[in-house]
């Protein structure tokens, strides 16, 4: 098996891969959150309708999560260097195709190429920094690594914002083709090829029924609204290849010995409490963020430009608090972190509740930076806890696992607040609405009430349902990570620093 440099690889050589490596890790986490601020310009070139904006984040994530699942078995099969290089390759390709859509069809179907081909991107980065780095910073490179992820979610509708505003949507993605040739370029010159000696079997009945069954999922709640549930012969396979596919997987987990979800993980109740947390986790990460622009934009008018830069303060203290916390020492106890992290969380989305179109700006900005410090403090805290009793030989199944969790938890995240968005704003209309007659408004009007103003009124009522249904999805937020902080209790106390 050669390795990672060869042995008279220079210190640049080896910093130079380091850099790259990071640039490609923040240019897959950016991607996901790049359009967020950019709506109302996307939607309005390519026709997309409201209740299709969630799957502009959510294709890219779910095509990234089935990626990322079997790249190290790519990596060892046919090479880490060919691996990473076509996944750069084709997410350049699914950037020029973001630019050239010219339906919202062909659009997500962009979206899709571009999520395959960032999931290998993460975790193969990550290798290559911990193999280029002696393994006396190999906790500081996963550190790096880390922030440089949280960093690119959370300065995404920021630059996405700004770029949109002054040089057109498609400039969001132009940007990304020359950071990715120098990522490609540097890996190019400077990295080694390494494959396995062996390559090892890989679970692709596993990985692909367990794949069914989110995606059908997925597409049951992005869909069901629209075509009205189960009036469409859609939803109904939507749904059984959901059944069919989580039914599948169960079976095959229970009756195998090996897959790629290894059944010794689920014997540690510490990965599985903090896989339940991480799917929490992801489900408030992304969700808020693809709420918040839109609800700025949209229901307070502010231009995309400002909306971008409203998040800012968010991500900065996510990553404060995560490189403060990752700093604590290990032999202090982790629970502690948590609970703080999740009650900060839970208390940042109850702020939210009472945001209201007469509000400025500085309600957006403070809850942003109290759940921003809340996750940052829940991240590590979080990996101590998945890791801190399971047996190092299974740690890579274990971030795999994790990982999962948390991409599946905003995809499903980001379509369970579509679906309560839209039923919700049907139904707050329709009790707003049904006093608003021509009668009614008459009888309490000094002028008279024709039907252009009576289209106004209507267009001021539902304004009102739309802003009461974002905040109604806030408080669902603000639930999904309550209901979880119970779980802490049942965490097993830190091993003693040996």
């Amino acid at each position: 098996m050669s390795t990672i440099l060869p042995s008279d690889a220079t210190t640049d050589g080896r910093h130079a891969i380091s850099a790259a490596a990071l640039l490609a890790t923040y240019m897959q986490a950016v991607n996901i959150s790049v359009p967020n601020a950019a709506l109302p310009h996307i939607q309005a070139t390519l026709s997309m309708a409201n209740d299709e904006v969630g799957w502009v984040f959510s294709s890219y994530i779910a095509a990234s999560a089935v990626t990322m699942s079997v790249a190290q078995w790519l990596a060892g099969r046919y090479g880490r260097k060919t691996v990473y290089q076509t996944a750069l390759v084709v997410f350049a390709l699914g950037l020029v195709l973001d630019t050239l859509a010219t339906t919202s069809i062909q659009f997500v179907l962009a979206r899709i190429v571009q999520g395959a081909a960032s999931g290998p991107l993460a975790p193969l980065s990550l290798a290559i920094l911990l193999e280029a780095a002696p393994a006396s910073r190999h906790a500081r490179m996963s550190l790096a690594w880390t922030v440089c992820s949280l960093l690119g979610i959370s300065t995404g509708p920021a630059i996405g914002g700004w770029l949109s505003e002054y040089y057109g949507w498609p400039s969001i993605f132009h940007v990304g083709l020359p950071m990715t040739a120098f990522v490609f370029l540097t890996m190019a010159m400077s990295l080694s090829e390494k494959r396995a000696e062996r390559s090892k079997s890989f679970d692709f009945f596993g990985l692909t029924t367990f794949s069914v069954g989110m995606i059908g999922l997925q597409m049951l709640l992005d869909r069901g609204e629209r075509l009205e549930w189960f009036a469409s012969t859609e939803i109904w396979v939507e749904a059984g290849a959901s059944v069919l596919g989580f039914y599948l997987f169960i079976v095959h987990v229970m009756t195998t010995r090996e897959h790629f979800l290894r059944t010794a993980l689920f014997q540690d109740r510490n990965l599985i409490l903090s896989t339940v947390m991480s799917f929490a986790l992801g489900f408030v990460l992304l969700p808020t963020l693809a709420l918040t622009s839109p609800m700025l934009e949209e229901l307070l008018n502010y231009p995309v430009d400002t909306t971008g830069y409203m998040t800012i303060p968010r991500g900065v203290a996510l990553v404060g608090a995560l490189v403060l916390t990752s700093l604590v020492p290990g032999q202090v106890d982790y629970r502690p972190f948590l609970m703080g992290g999740m009650t900060l969380v839970v208390y940042a989305n109850w702020l939210m509740l009472g945001y209201s179109p007469a509000m400025d700006w500085r309600p957006v900005v403070e809850a942003g930076l109290l759940q921003g410090a809340g996750l940052g403090m829940v991240l590590p805290a979080l990996a101590r806890a998945a890791f801190g009793t399971l047996d190092p030989k299974l740690r890579p199944e274990g971030s795999a696992l994790i990982n999962l969790s948390r991409l599946y938890g905003s995809t499903i995240g980001i379509a369970v607040v579509q679906l309560f968005f839209y039923a919700n704003t049907q139904a707050v209309h329709l009790a707003l609405a049904k006093h608003l007659t021509p009668f009614r408004v008459a009888a309490n009007a000094v002028v008279p009430i024709g039907k252009p103003n009576l289209a106004a009124l209507n267009g001021m009522v539902t304004h009102q349902a739309a802003t009461v249904a974002v905040i109604d999805q806030f408080e669902i937020l603000m639930f999904a990570m309550l209901v979880v902080i119970p779980l802490v209790f049942f965490l097993r106390k830190p091993r003693p620093a040996g």
